[in-house]
């Protein structure tokens, strides 16, 4: 698998705490995609209103606002865009936020290695372009 994809894969990062988003940020880059982080719920639903975008990294606790709401819009705004969850909390654990979210494709802790991390966005940015 070829883990370099074209920079137009579109990441939408929404993440609370700006120290993570941006060592997550710095890993896709490096792989070519263009990324926009953002820490709150208004900011993501701006993003999408205006931006296209293939894969969100969504923190299921963020301080401002919620994430499922975050993750609807995407869903109406965007339905083809997929949502990488991550958390560092037991919420969800059971696998039901994929009953939650139709367009959640992976459940992960926020301390998962960002380089797995930037292997998943890979794999599901590869997944869009294929069609």
């Amino acid at each position: 698998m070829n883990s370099t994809l074209p920079e137009t894969t579109r990441v939408l990062i929404v993440e609370s705490v700006p120290e993570l988003a941006t060592v997550w940020q710095r890993h896709l880059v490096r792989q070519g995609m263009h990324v926009t982080s953002v820490e709150g719920q208004e900011k993501a639903i701006e993003h999408l209103s205006e931006n296209d975008t293939d894969i969100i990294i969504l923190d299921l606790v963020i301080e401002e606002g919620c994430a499922l709401a975050i993750s609807d819009y995407a869903n109406y705004r965007q339905p083809d865009a997929r949502v990488i969850f991550v958390t560092n909390t037991s919420f969800f654990s059971d696998g039901s936020i994929f009953a939650h979210s139709a367009n959640a494709r992976a459940f992960v802790q926020s301390s998962t290695p960002p380089e797995d991390l930037a292997a998943m966005v890979a794999h599901y940015g590869a997944e869009l372009q294929a069609g």
